[in-house]
């Protein structure tokens, strides 16, 4: 990363491609549908004047992924996806002033903004952080999104200090073995003293959880309450939810001590907060997207954010979550991540390489 020198790039010096290779879908159809995703030619992006262009080089994938495949029809048009990448930047608009061409980098970027299942992606430079020197581009490309979502759930929602390690008490991390879980779990083992206690049911899940760092495992097919009171005698104080936040609101209500908070990620269509008065429980929705939707003063933030997790993982104090790589960067090769993704056996993150 560069914060001094002029990065304004003549793009037309960076390299000759007018058209890219891209993955795309035109309508909404089950993943096992040929046409779901499909392999299509696009112009290469013109870089805005604060963004990078970046010529990708792997992409991880998300649940929003899917969400946005199956719930936002684009009417025939060509609709990218693809919102974990990592690359190398290859120009610059008028603007920019944080990368030079040649940089390697990793984000999340927009949702609201075509995604990086393509050659070439053009990003805000306010979303984007130096690649971890210490890892390849697929292992980097699995850790932007659900890096962002558990450091924002954690310090910004929740309100814990990164490093404060004085500060003591239980925090809850549901599906840690999924992708937010694990970095959940990787950050709060980092940069806080909690007792982290995260839920998982099968054995490779288990063990994938306890390897990213979780003091005790609960199964969540399984009562909650009386687990929690066994490894958690003193109650706990901060959770994480990832998933079926509507179905455990009352054991959480009840674990929880009082003034505890709640961060969900999860979707639902109603919430029985009223559980959460009596012990003046605080409930935090966490939406990594948010600060690029709404083109907050403070986006830059995610940038920071990113580098700080290179640091980290540089360090050795994080590890990436990449666990299978699906090879090249094309439909077929989606598909079958999506699949995956859908079908909830997924471990970490799948990523994909090359085009």
């Amino acid at each position: 990363m560069n914060t001094n020198a002029n990065t304004n790039t003549d793009r037309e010096g960076a390299f000759a491609d007018t058209t890219m290779p891209a993955v795309a879908y035109r309508k909404s159809l089950p993943i096992d549908d040929p046409q779901s995703l499909e392999d299509i030619e696009l112009p290469v992006p013109e870089p805005g004047p604060r963004d990078l262009l970046v010529q990708v080089e792997a992409v991880a994938l998300n649940p929003v992924d899917c969400k946005v495949r199956r719930n936002t029809d684009p009417g025939g048009k060509p609709k990218v996806l693809g919102w974990d990448a990592a690359g190398t930047v290859v120009a610059a608009g008028d603007e920019v002033e944080l990368f030079r061409v040649g940089d390697e980098v990793f984000y999340a970027g927009a949702v609201d903004r075509p995604g990086a299942n393509s050659r070439f992606h053009a990003v805000d430079e306010r979303l984007v952080g130096p690649k971890p020197a210490t890892l390849g581009y697929a292992e980097a490309a699995a850790l932007p999104l659900t890096g962002l979502t558990a450091w924002e759930g954690l310090f910004d929602r929740m309100g814990l200090r990164t490093g404060a390690l004085e500060q003591t008490g239980a925090l809850l991390v549901t599906a840690a073995a999924g992708g937010v879980g694990a970095m959940v779990v990787q950050l709060a083992r980092a940069l806080t003293s909690l007792t982290v206690i995260g839920t998982a049911s099968r054995p490779e899940t288990v063990e994938f959880a306890r390897r990213m760092g979780a003091h005790h495992l609960v199964d969540h097919h399984r009562p909650l309450v009386e687990q929690l009171k066994e490894v958690a005698p003193d109650g706990i104080d901060y959770i994480f939810g990832t998933a079926a936040t509507d179905r455990n609101i009352k054991a959480y209500a009840e674990v929880l001590n009082p003034f505890g908070h709640i961060v969900s990620i999860d979707d639902y269509d109603s919430l029985d907060i009223g559980v959460l008065k009596r012990k003046s429980l605080s409930f935090h929705w966490e939406f990594m997207f948010t600060r690029s939707l709404f083109r907050t003063p403070d986006r830059q933030k995610q940038g920071h954010v990113l580098a700080q997790i290179a640091r980290l993982v540089d360090q050795g104090a994080l590890t990436t979550t990449a666990t299978r790589d699906l090879g090249p960067v094309n439909a077929a090769n989606l598909r079958e991540a999506h699949r995956i993704q859908e079908s909830g056996t997924s471990i970490g993150k799948i990523t994909l390489s090359g085009f």
